[in-house]
């Protein structure tokens, strides 16, 4: 006793459509496709360069008022080390102090700019795609 299951609304499909219909039907179903994978990319890079344009805006501003604060942190410094080994000296010593300061700083910064990641909700869901539907070699 051989119990057939019943036909699914595909086998409906596929007994009472032709090839050229089929074809269509897969033809427009990867063309959504496509247009998905493009609109997702575009919201991505959209998110991506809004996030960056804020945090850019807002290190900018930390960065002129901190540029102020270490300034004349640096002055005073500079002027209490001229008591004890004079101001030309005292001056070096500042100078080089900032310039290991800019050397860490410029280290850390191309480390982060590094740790970027695209658009990686994208590239997983092209990953996705059926193998069946990819051209074959």
């Amino acid at each position: 006793m051989t119990s057939e299951m019943p036909p699914t609304a595909a086998h409906a499909k596929a007994e009472t459509s032709s090839l050229g219909d089929l074809l269509a039907d897969v033809t427009r179903d990867m063309s959504t496709l496509m247009r998905q994978e493009v609109e997702l990319a575009k919201v991505e890079l959209k998110q991506s360069a809004t996030r960056a344009g804020k945090g850019s805006g807002m290190l900018a501003g930390a960065g002129v008022a901190g540029h102020f604060v270490l300034l004349f942190l640096s002055l005073a410094l500079w002027w209490a080390l001229g008591t004890v080994m004079g101001l030309g000296w005292s001056a070096v010593v500042v100078a080089v102090l900032w310039g290991i300061v800019a050397a860490v700083l410029a280290s850390i910064g191309r480390k982060e700019l590094k740790a970027i990641k695209g658009m990686p909700q994208t590239a997983e869901t092209l990953q996705e795609i059926p193998p069946t539907l990819k051209p074959t070699t």
